[in-house]
């Protein structure tokens, strides 16, 4: 699920400001923007996010701000009159001609020297993790509004789907006796007048009755689409929030797409294949989006 969020803190010294921006992934994918003073802290702050985050693409980037900008860099002058005393000996040992210029001392070694950035920050991980912690905070309400959307939208989708089934499950009764007037007439027909066995006829139209039997599948219809609505309400209970309900919507969308299949390997009638079809593409537009949940 896609969603943003920032906070700032201390971390020893210093002002630290946090961004967390998380996009669609199938799984937990982080990916850490550190100072390098924070580098150690890298596993810790992976750690708050994972305990938050079961899926997405999240990015995390942190920046110092510090109240007084840091020195920059310095002439140690006595190194500096060192490496001129030494450079001078050296042309009088070898007989070097040309002039030192200053550009050519300030290049050798620890002549210049900068501030040391992990030694002036200070701190502890558990000052990071608070900043981003925070952070997570506000990411977390932007995705639960995000996530009431598309629990919106999921539910209108699976509402079409069991009109469709209902509607299945009304034509079905229908369609079984169509079937069977029509292999009376086909058998009245094609025997020309000749006497045929009755209850050969009633045990071919038993048997094609059964073929033609759906009434398993709507009942996992039933059941499936009561546990995807299920999975989806506010007030589920522990042990439903405990999951990754985008995982089990996931695995209830190609349960219901198996009864679809076999509903219609069954159908033999037009007005339920046309009701298959549109399960199936509401089912396909489920799909698209329960890899968004967690």
């Amino acid at each position: 699920m896609t969603g943003f969020g920032a906070a700032t803190g201390m971390v020893g010294r210093v002002h630290v400001d946090v961004e967390i921006r998380t996009v669609n992934h199938r799984f937990f994918n982080p990916s850490l923007k550190l100072p390098g003073a924070f580098a150690a802290w890298e596993s810790d702050v992976r750690d708050a996010l994972r305990a938050r985050i079961a899926r997405g693409h999240v990015t995390v980037m942190a920046r110092v701000r510090r109240d007084v900008a840091p020195p920059g860099p310095a002439i140690d002058e006595p190194r500096f009159a060192a490496a001129v005393d030494a450079l001078r000996a050296l042309q009088a040992r070898y007989g070097l001609s040309g002039d030192l210029d200053v550009a050519t001392i300030l290049r050798m070694p620890e002549v210049m020297t900068s501030s040391a950035e992990p030694e002036e920050i200070g701190g502890a991980a558990p000052d990071l993790v608070r900043v981003v912690e925070r952070a997570l905070d506000a990411l977390t309400a932007m995705r639960d509004a995000e996530g009431a959307r598309l629990a919106g939208y999921l539910l209108e989708r699976i509402d079409l789907v069991d009109a469709a089934v209902r509607r299945i499950a009304a034509r079905a009764p229908e369609r079984i006796v169509h079937q069977r007037d029509r292999l009376r007439e086909a058998v009245r027909v094609l025997s020309d007048g000749v006497a045929v066995d009755p209850q050969r006829l009633a045990q071919e139209i038993a048997i094609l009755a059964d073929r033609l039997d759906v009434s398993e599948e709507l009942d996992r219809f039933a059941s499936h689409i009561a546990a995807f609505r299920e999975a989806l309400a506010p007030d589920s209970g522990p042990g439903v929030a405990a999951q990754e309900v985008g995982k089990r919507l996931g695995f209830l969308a190609q349960e219901l797409l198996r009864e679809a299949n076999t509903t219609g390997s069954k159908a033999n009638d037009a007005p339920i294949m046309h009701d298959v079809v549109l399960i199936k593409e509401e089912l396909e537009r489920i799909r698209e989006q329960v890899d968004n949940l967690e």
